[in-house]
């Protein structure tokens, strides 16, 4: 069911935004693999095996991410995903990126749940420990043609209301999807926007660990 034509990979380092030159530039990554979309053209009713398929292709860009980025995962400190859809599909199918990547990245990054408790939305471990990687990872999808870009957002990794770590990531995939191809998305960042200063909560306030505050 997985049929994958390509695997497109960007990493950027920000030293600044028209401010001070940061003193880490911020390091930001996204992996996007084209694969076809065995739905294309036609409305099946039962889609949920395509998620199932997804979850080693989650865990395989994840962890493909990370080496491009070259920072040991102790240094992610954001997260997002998201999807387009050729013009054949239809953006239900976008949703089925949901689980495979969402889980990949945690599972990556500490979280100490297992599957079916990440479907269920819940944060906290098997053990009722919090682990890592908490908040729910953002996520957006949309259909469209060939070259189409897709802001992917991010949020901090332990929780949502740290404001410092807003930010999205701007991916394309030149010549990508064609009608009856989807694109799943996986981005990570190493920290806050090189110049926040909006207040809010910061990271180093984080104390509930229930994934939002």
């Amino acid at each position: 069911m997985i049929d994958i034509r390509r695997f497109f990979t960007q990493v950027e380092d920000i030293h600044h935004e028209g401010g001070p030159v940061a003193a880490v530039p911020l390091r930001r990554g996204a992996i996007a693999a084209v694969l076809t979309n065995p739905f294309a053209g036609r409305y099946e009713s039962n889609i949920l095996p395509m998620m199932e398929a997804l979850n080693p292709l989650g865990l395989q860009m994840a962890q493909m991410l990370q080496k491009a980025m070259d920072v040991p995962v102790e240094r992610i400190e954001g997260y997002g995903k998201g999807a387009i859809i050729g013009s054949a599909g239809e953006l239900e199918h976008g949703a089925l990126w949901h689980v495979p990547g969402g889980y990949a990245m945690r599972e990556l990054l500490g979280w100490k749940g297992d599957r079916a408790t990440y479907t269920a939305g819940k944060g906290e471990d098997k053990t009722g420990q919090p682990g890592n990687a908490l908040a729910i990872v953002p996520s957006t999808k949309k259909v469209a043609g060939p070259g189409a870009t897709l802001d992917v957002p991010l949020t901090h990794i332990n929780a949502s209301y740290v404001r410092s770590h807003f930010d999205a990531m701007e991916v394309r995939v030149p010549g990508s999807p064609r009608p009856n191809e989807m694109i799943v998305i996986l981005a990570m960042s190493c920290g806050p926007r090189v110049h926040a200063r909006v207040g809010g909560l910061s990271a180093a306030d984080i104390a509930k660990w229930d994934g939002l505050r």
